[in-house]
């Protein structure tokens, strides 16, 4: 069986990230720079072609509520605020009022603070607490790997028919497809790919951009 596939390398990874909307948003690209600048957290950054993805999704299926797991310094909450319409609301669930006051700025800056609404705190009790009449149409899940899962569990329950969950980092750098796999990140975004690939709730496709996205659509 032949495999279709293409190794990225700097050059081509460039030309990826030039042929895409909106290459010269000053706002984003400004961020970026800011957050490279906390020396090896800024790995947490989402990149550039995945957040053009997460606008181009959001507002393709004319999602209204969306809500995110794991903010950081904000530039994955303004990629999928700009897919949401004019009167759209996005919660963003984060620990860090450090990381996050950074965030703030920056959705001030692109215009979008009417539009999000930041809760401090542990995500699980977070979620826990949400209002029991609160749904979305698009989930965006980037925190602790390990409770990628109890995540996931909360949330399903809230997405709407043909609603989107996505999930960060799920080739985690490239390690996993073996059987010696240790880390418990790593162990657990293993066992969730593979839960999700069976699960009858939904539909499921794990994607090849940045650090792998696993995409789903609740049937």
């Amino acid at each position: 069986m032949r495999l279709k596939y293409l190794s990225l390398n700097d050059r081509l990874y460039g030309y990826v990230c030039q042929c895409r909307s909106h290459t010269d948003d000053s706002v984003l690209e400004a961020l970026r720079t800011e957050t490279e600048a906390l020396g090896d957290l800024a790995k947490m950054q989402i990149s550039r072609e995945q957040g053009s993805l997460m606008t181009l999704l959001v507002a393709a299926t004319r999602a209204e509520r969306a809500i995110e797991v794991g903010t950081f310094t904000g530039y994955s909450s303004i990629c999928i605020a700009r897919g949401l319409p004019g009167g759209g609301r996005l919660i963003c669930l984060d620990e860090s009022e450090e990381w996050t006051a950074i965030a703030r700025k920056y959705w001030t800056l692109a215009g979008l603070e009417k539009k999000i609404e930041l809760r401090l705190g542990g995500a699980l009790s977070t979620l826990k607490r949400l209002d029991k009449n609160a749904v979305f149409d698009f989930a965006f899940i980037d925190a602790n790997k390990t409770e990628y899962d109890a995540y996931y569990e909360l949330i399903l329950p809230r997405i709407k028919r043909n609603g989107l969950i996505m999930f960060d980092n799920m080739l985690w750098g490239g390690r996993l497809g073996t059987r010696r796999v240790k880390h418990p990140s790593g162990r657990a975004i293993d066992k969730l790919n593979r839960k999700l690939a069976q699960d009858p709730r939904i539909e499921s496709v794990l994607l090849p951009v940045a650090d792998g996205l696993h995409l789903c659509r609740k049937r």
